[in-house]
This record gives structure tokens, sequence and C-alpha cells, in this order.
């Protein structure tokens, strides 16, 4: 079972269930953007490419752009100017795609090249009728130092859970 501690985080992972419909993946068609008001600025969408496998922001969320500085939207992740949140998105996003279902990472006090990352990111996997992963959305739930859902041991990167 996915381990989520942002209730924003439990809600958009309910609503991307509820647009499967049985299939393996919902489709980005089946999102109103009006569905997910709650979570607007947080979300961001990424084209998947292959040979080779590239990401592309498609949409970058304004508060996500915010947040880090730089609005991606349009650019791949590898152009990327801070190299360890470089790294650490396309890992993310890779292990998406490989395993076919949502991944959650926490990062708590995670340094890169230029900030430090104290958040909760999903990742979700989108596809259209023929099943392979076309899409990945994405929402970040932003922990502020010293909030009570911060106050266990601090780590570099606290891990994941997937859904089994």
């Amino acid at each position: 079972m996915l381990q989520l501690e942002s209730p924003m985080l439990r809600r958009f992972y309910a609503d991307w269930e509820v647009r499967r419909r049985g299939r393996e993946f919902p489709a980005r068609r089946d999102f109103d953007p009006c569905d997910l008001a709650y979570a607007l600025g947080y979300v961001s969408l990424m084209d998947v490419l292959r040979d080779p496998v590239r990401f592309r922001f498609r949409l970058q969320g304004t508060s996500v752009a915010e947040r880090t500085g730089v609005d991606m939207t349009g650019k791949f992740v590898d152009e990327m100017k801070d190299r360890r949140h470089r790294d650490m998105a396309t890992g993310h996003f890779r292990e998406t795609v490989e395993a076919r279902q949502p991944v959650v990472k926490i990062r708590r006090a995670y340094v890169t090249d230029v900030r430090v990352w104290n958040c909760e990111i999903l990742v979700v996997p989108l596809a259209n009728a023929d099943a392979d992963i076309d899409m990945l959305m994405s929402c970040i739930a932003w922990h502020e130092v010293g909030a009570p859902e911060y106050s266990r041991a601090v780590s570099t990167d606290a891990g994941f859970d997937r859904l089994s």
C-alpha cells in the first residue's frame, strides 16, 4: 500500500486511482484541471520520450517554480542547472516508468547544489489507450522544518513506498 503523509497527496492519489476506471493507468484527458484545483500550483506534467528515455516538463506548477526559483515548463529535466536536483528528479521519474506504478519520495533535509528539500513528492504514470506510459504527473507537498509532521528523524533520503 502506498504510504502518503500529506492529505493533499492522499487526495491526489485517490483522484488518480478513481480515473483509472479498471485500466492500468488513466490518461491525461481523464483529468479536468478544475477537479485538481486544491493542488494546481503543486502539480507538474512531464512528457516521457523514448530512445533515449528523457523527460520534458509540459507544465510545471507555479508554486513549484516559485519555490525552486526556476520555471522548467517546456524544458527537459536534463537541462536543470542544479545537478543533484536533476539526478534526483530523473531517478524518481525513471523509477515510476520502470515500476509502472505511482512512486512517492520523502525528502527531509535533502541537499542539492542550490537548496535543501523538505517535501513529499508523488509521481503517477499516465498513458493513452496502448498502455505505454507517455506522461507523468507529479504533485509536491512542502514540509516546513518545525512542523509536526516533520518531527521524525531527518535524513538525506527517507525512502519511498510503492503500490504493490
